[in-house]
């Protein structure tokens, strides 16, 4: 049967942690949108080295799961790369996240870029501006308008992907989930709970996605 009185008294418990989930997913995001930025002017300038490498990058990150991406990130690499031993294991998982998910950004950002008539650069060039100037100050802003959307899902994806986290043993809200049930052996309370939890957050970030859309077209 249903423990109602359990299942409601797990959400005081859950959102003590929701500020974990929330900073992962917030750092991770910055530093995805980096990533993807680097990679989508890559794409877009033509840059032949840099490109290549960023081929290399997205292939890799789209092209192998998550969770075996964050086990190599948090145990596998720091064999090698010694100064990566000093870094907290959720230093490793914002790292790992991030990288996961610049790969699909870059692509939602090169979707947007490819949207812009390329007259816009030409124009620029016209007028005496770089083709890195005509990127950042022209094309870009008309771009990133696109591109919220994109990036807003992509975001959502992240902050689901944080959940990932409990695997190496960061206590966060799907880690409370699996505790409490594990404990009292309330599993359907449990993660029907941290379920609602994933979909109230995600819910707030879909709302304020479609204010930030009503501001851009405000702007155009």
């Amino acid at each position: 049967m249903f423990d109602t009185s359990f299942f409601v008294g797990l959400f005081p418990i859950m959102f003590r942690y929701v500020d974990v989930t929330l900073g992962i997913s917030l750092a991770s995001l910055v530093l995805a949108l980096a990533i993807a930025f680097i990679i989508a002017a890559a794409y877009y300038l033509e840059i032949p080295v840099l490109k290549s490498i960023c081929h290399g990058w997205v292939s890799l990150f789209r092209g192998t799961p998550l969770l075996a991406q964050l086990f190599w990130i948090c145990y596998g690499l720091p064999q090698i790369i010694i100064p990566m031993q000093k870094l907290s294991i959720m230093t490793l998982i914002i790292l790992g996240v991030a990288f996961n998910a610049s790969s699909y950004m870059s692509e939602t950002l090169r979707g947007a870029l490819s949207s812009v008539n390329k007259g816009q650069m030409e124009a620029c060039l016209a007028c005496g501006m770089t083709r890195w100037q005509g990127f950042c100050r022209i094309v870009l802003p008309q771009a990133m308008r696109v591109a919220v959307p994109g990036l807003s899902n992509n975001f959502v994806d992240i902050i689901k992907q944080s959940s990932l986290a409990f695997t190496l043993g960061v206590t966060e809200i799907m880690a409370v989930a699996k505790m409490e049930g594990a404990t009292n052996l309330k599993f359907l309370e449990s993660f029907t709970a941290v379920m609602i939890v994933y979909w109230l957050i995600v819910t707030f970030f879909n709302y304020v996605q479609k204010l930030l859309e009503k501001v851009l077209s405000r702007m155009y």
